[in-house]
């Protein structure tokens, strides 16, 4: 039992630095945008707003790959708490917990799109503005 719990804390760590990881990646995102739009308004040059844009959907895929991350191993800790002592073997591959979905199912998941749709609404916004 005690090596079936050793390899538990093992996923649930990788989990919550996942976790971290997006939510580090989405201050990063709005720092940077904001930063960049800020550029904007002093310089009145248009390349701030593509470089931001451009910027923005970096973090979206990145975000998304670590959500993607973070659920395939919430998969795996599920598949390890449901085996045997004898069986637990301390892997941490996932390739046998891919789901249907991919990374890219992700990226359009409900929470993304909510966080950078709405900074892609700001960019559009200030574009119409122009």
């Amino acid at each position: 039992m005690e090596a079936k719990l050793k390899h538990l804390e093992f996923i649930q760590t990788t989990i919550n630095r996942m976790a971290n990881n997006s939510f580090l990646l989405k201050g990063w995102a709005i720092t940077v945008i904001g930063g960049l739009l800020a550029f904007r308004f002093k310089d009145l040059d248009c390349r701030y707003i593509f470089v931001s844009l451009f910027v923005l959907f970096f973090f979206w895929i990145l975000d998304g790959y670590y959500l993607h991350q973070e659920k395939l191993f919430r998969e795996l800790y599920e598949r390890t708490a449901k085996k045997k002592d004898s069986e637990i073997d301390f892997l941490m591959k996932t390739e046998k917990c891919e789901k249907d979905e991919d990374w890219f199912d992700c990226v359009l998941s409900p929470t993304l799109r909510v966080f950078y749709g709405g900074l892609l609404l700001v960019h559009i916004i200030i574009i119409l503005i122009l």
